[in-house]
């Protein structure tokens, strides 16, 4: 009596390994591209985040509400980076705020603009505009 073996042969296997290669080549590339518009969707955030702080902050000194921050509360409002000072927790590890030019050492008029960028720990950026109070 004969016994026949079963399994694959050595053809099957490489023609399974032929078509795995091939979907990694096409899947790699979408999914390096998926990791930076996430990396740039998490930098978006953090600039929309700061823009909205900034901006309820100042609708709040407008309304007299007496919970904004000002230049009395410590902040002085001559920089972008005074905007984190708007997020509960701080800025998010690994992120900073700049400008092109700074608006100066001393405290400025309210609703004063000035466009801000922020810069993410892989060093894309996204810009916002941080509105100053008093």
């Amino acid at each position: 009596m004969k016994k026949q073996q079963s399994g694959f042969t050595l053809i099957e296997l490489i023609m399974v390994i032929v078509i795995l290669g091939a979907l990694a080549v096409a899947v790699i590339p979408r999914y390096v591209d998926l990791q930076t518009q996430a990396e740039q969707a998490a930098v978006d955030g953090v600039a929309g985040s700061l823009a909205a702080g900034s901006a309820i902050n100042y609708a709040e000194c407008i309304a007299g509400g007496g919970g904004c921050l000002t230049s009395s509360a410590g902040v002085t409002w001559d920089d972008c980076d005074d905007a984190d000072t708007t997020l509960i927790g701080g800025m998010p590890t690994g992120f900073s705020i700049g400008a092109a030019t700074a608006w100066g050492a001393v405290p400025i008029a309210a609703g004063t603009t000035q466009t801000c960028t922020v810069t993410g720990p892989t060093a894309l950026t996204a810009t916002f505009t941080q509105i100053a109070t008093p």
